[in-house]
């Protein structure tokens, strides 16, 4: 077994690809609309689906915005340096709502990042992984 991909519903799904394609380097992968059912699904990532887990953006045509629930947590990307990551997401116009720095409690660096949609994305520093 292996994880696939994990699926979240997004209000825009052209303003949620320029972020994870634009903002987060991902790839478009493959993107379908299935008009009979008033949805769209786009898959995207930083590899092929036959080697890479992905994201699957599912955009239900009538619906603008979701709430988030108390349940999801976030989505974790391992990143080589963090400021530097931050620094391009800030100039590309992403939102960094926590500055990089050592977790609560250990001495991995991580920050995180908002979607439009307001799912949270946390950047991990690798090299500071091994420390934690």
């Amino acid at each position: 077994m292996r994880l696939l991909h994990t699926m979240l519903r997004v209000g825009d799904l052209e303003r949620s690809l320029a972020f994870y394609t634009e903002v987060l380097g991902m790839r478009l992968l493959r993107r379908k609309d299935y008009p009979a059912g008033r949805f769209t699904l786009a898959f995207v990532g930083y590899g092929d689906e036959s080697d890479h887990a992905v994201l699957e953006l599912t955009h239900n045509w009538d619906t603008a915005s979701y709430e988030l629930g108390n349940a999801y947590g976030h989505i974790a990307l391992g990143v080589d340096d963090i400021h530097g990551v931050c620094e391009r997401i800030r100039a590309k116009g992403g939102r960094v709502v926590r500055e990089p720095g050592p977790k609560q409690h250990g001495s991995t660096v991580i920050a995180f990042v908002e979607d439009p949609d307001g799912y949270k994305v946390e950047l991990i520093e690798l090299s500071s992984r091994a420390a934690a």
